[in-house]
């Protein structure tokens, strides 16, 4: 996301965090199965949001991603700018929006994902 919006992700501030995944009757496996939830700060000067938010929506939708808000402006208040979109078929969850003059917010979340060379628990 910071590639296509031409923005520069803020030293120390990508963060990660992993959950245990819940199923539908709060069940939870044991297998290591986990959803993330990723977010990060951009800088970019916010004369170039607007085209920043094009061009992410524009990639995510060609990437399959269906878009589920999308703001452009105008306005210099908190909130303006936003791209908020989901993969119908992955289940991520990506997010972008503006959060200061200068400083976007770039956020992913994950469906329940099973570790590589993990064996499924059935429940």
């Amino acid at each position: 996301m910071a590639r296509t919006t031409k923005s520069e992700i803020v030293s120390g501030t990508p963060r990660a965090n992993f959950t245990n995944c819940t199923g539908k009757k709060g069940e939870t496996a044991h297998d290591g199965r986990f959803t993330l939830m990723y977010d990060a700060r951009a800088k970019l000067p916010r004369a170039q949001y607007a085209e920043a938010m094009r061009a992410l929506r524009d990639e995510l939708k060609a990437q399959g991603f269906e878009i589920v808000g999308y703001q452009e402006g105008p306005g210099q208040e908190r909130g303006a700018y936003l791209v908020q979109a989901e993969h119908p078929k992955d289940k991520q969850y990506v997010s972008v929006g503006d959060v200061t003059e200068d400083t976007l917010t770039l956020s992913v979340n994950t469906p329940c994902l099973l570790p590589p060379d993990a064996d499924q628990q059935q429940l």
